[in-house]
């Protein structure tokens, strides 16, 4: 039986073993550990490749969000428009700063936020929209920008699983107040630990950022506002840098992945893509790339009729690694319990955690074990034993 684990990072540090062996001699050569040309050269080619003014890098992508927030002076009595389903650090860090979140349902076919039943929620004290490009594929971003100006609220968008990713040829992290991102080790471009990148196109937030990201230090020793400690290390930076010429090649390994198992799969009895209506009787559902530009963080089927467990459990038995990104919507966290408004009205999250269960993409994949994973989809749709 072949195995296929969710995500096996060695092929890749790998096969760059030797320039990113050479990148930590040069750091460590240099005893420039903090701050320095070497983080500067690194945000200088992210900012590029995103067609940014100005990239800083970070400590993590959750301090991203932070720092954008801070920057903004999101606070106590603000509220910030969130989709309830994603990954905790997006409601997190806007509670850690004494702000409301406000929880709006996501389209259960993009799996991003429902701008529509935003609009819907947007109060007096609606400060800002954190819309998240989940699993790699980007919001309509025209019409972001356009329900920004219309409410009068600002935007950082939440791209930890999506840098590259376009709609209509802008990049996600271009076209918000703020853009942040996450360099997590799983990530399209991952790092060897915990790191992050916020953007702006705005020159005065991107100096409000960079006083903010060393405790509010401007200059040395003098403070004029509480900052924080959001540098990203030269070393750490230095190692991302080694990898982010290949992200484009990356990103299209990923999509090469799950074309092929669209192709294998769409038209197998009992397999349909994710769009309105194709959950009446279909038992996997397979996500859909609406911009054509996605980046597939995660392939994430559907699976209806309570029997998502039953098909992690089928691909555990056959050695295929899977799992459940997200379980619990946000609204439902312990940590939520009676905090925010909206709630109510979020159907398509809940469905959406009784449902999704994610398969390997990730780059590095084999003709074999790709095969293997889109063959046992269809073994499972058609019934067949584990």
């Amino acid at each position: 039986m072949i195995t296929v684990p969710l995500l096996d990072l060695g092929p890749q540090n790998r096969a760059l073993a030797p320039a990113l062996e050479q990148a930590f001699r040069e750091v460590v050569a240099s005893n420039q550990f903090i701050m320095g040309p070497r983080l500067e050269a690194f945000e200088k080619d992210c900012a590029a490749f995103l067609g940014v003014k100005h990239a800083l890098g970070v400590s993590s992508g959750t301090d991203a969000l932070l720092l954008a927030l801070m920057a903004l002076d999101v606070g106590e009595g603000d509220e910030v428009l969130i989709p309830s389903f994603t990954f905790f650090a997006t409601a997190g860090s806007v509670s850690r700063l004494g702000a409301t979140p406000v929880w709006v349902d996501v389209d259960p076919h993009r799996f991003n936020i429902d701008l529509e039943d935003a609009a819907r929620k947007v109060g007096p004290r609606t400060r800002a929209i954190m819309p998240v490009h989940l699993f790699g594929q980007s919001l309509d971003l025209g019409a972001l920008r356009a329900f920004a100006v219309a409410h009068g609220i600002r935007v950082i968008e939440d791209a930890a699983q999506s840098m590259g990713a376009r709609w209509e040829g802008s990049a996600t992290m271009s076209v918000g107040d703020f853009g942040a991102t996450s360099f997590f080790p799983s990530k399209n471009l991952g790092g060897m630990g915990d790191s992050g990148l916020v953007t702006t196109q705005d020159d005065a937030l991107a100096e409000r950022a960079r006083v903010l990201r060393v405790h509010g230090m401007q200059p040395k020793y003098y403070h004029r506002e509480v900052g924080a400690n959001f540098r990203m290390d030269p070393l750490q930076a230095a190692m991302l840098h080694v990898k982010l010429p290949y992200l484009p090649e990356y990103n299209c390994a990923r999509a090469g992945n799950a074309r092929f198992y669209r192709e294998s799969l769409v038209g197998v009895p009992w397999v349909a893509e994710n769009r309105p209506g194709a959950d009446d009787g279909a038992k996997v559902l397979l996500p859909v790339d609406f911009s054509g530009q996605g980046i597939w963080n995660q392939f994430t089927l559907r699976v209806p009729g309570g029997r998502r467990d039953e098909l992690k459990a089928f691909l555990t038995a056959r050695k295929i690694g899977c799992e459940i990104y997200y379980p619990v919507p946000l609204h439902r966290q312990e940590c939520f319990r009676g905090v925010g408004r909206g709630a109510e009205t979020c159907a398509a999250s809940e469905r959406l955690a009784a449902e999704v269960l994610s398969v390997p993409v990730f780059p590095e994949l084999t003709a074999e074990q790709r095969q293997w994973v889109a063959d046992s989809l269809a073994d499972f749709a058609a019934g067949r034993p584990a």
